[in-house]
C-alpha cells in the first residue's frame, strides 16, 4: 500500500508527464496519441514507473523506445515544472500499459460467443423435478 506523500507523488508527476507528452512530447516521440495511465513511486521516491497507453498499434515499442532515450530531457522537463516542490527528481521507467488491448480483446471475445437456444426435442433427454 503506497503512502499518501507517495500517492500525492505519484498524482503530480502523473498530471505534469501529461502536459509535457501534449504540449512538447511531439519532438520526442512524433505523432502517436500517449497517455500516462499510471505512475508508482518506490517509498524513497527515487524511482517513478510510468505507464503509458499508445494509441498507434503498427509502432508502439518503438515509441517506447524514443521516449526511454529522451528520459533524461522529460525528467528535466519536470524537474522545471516541480523545482518548488521537491529537490530530488526521480528516476523515470517507462512501461507499457496494454490494459487497454487487454478490454478490447475481452469485449471482441464476448461478441464472438454463441449461446444455443435451449430445445426441448425429446422429453427424456430433460429430468423435471415436480
Amino acid at each position: 500500500m503506497d503512502s499518501t506523500r507517495q500517492q500525492k507523488f505519484a498524482r503530480t508527476i502523473q498530471k505534469d508527464l501529461g502536459d509535457i507528452f501534449i504540449h512538447e512530447g511531439k519532438s520526442i516521440y512524433g505523432n502517436s496519441f500517449i497517455t500516462v495511465t499510471g505512475v508508482r513511486v518506490t517509498p524513497d521516491l527515487g524511482i517513478a514507473r510510468v505507464y503509458i497507453s499508445i494509441l498507434q498499434k503498427n509502432n508502439r515499442e518503438g515509441t517506447l523506445e524514443s521516449i526511454r532515450k529522451a528520459k533524461g530531457e522529460i525528467r528535466r522537463m519536470i524537474g522545471i515544472r516541480m523545482r518548488n516542490t521537491i529537490h530530488h527528481i526521480p528516476d523515470l521507467e517507462f512501461f507499457l500499459d496494454e490494459s487497454l488491448d487487454y478490454v478490447e480483446n475481452i469485449d471482441r471475445v464476448m461478441k464472438d460467443i454463441v449461446v444455443p437456444k435451449e430445445t426441448k426435442t425429446n422429453k427424456k433427454d430433460y429430468n423435471e423435478e415436480i
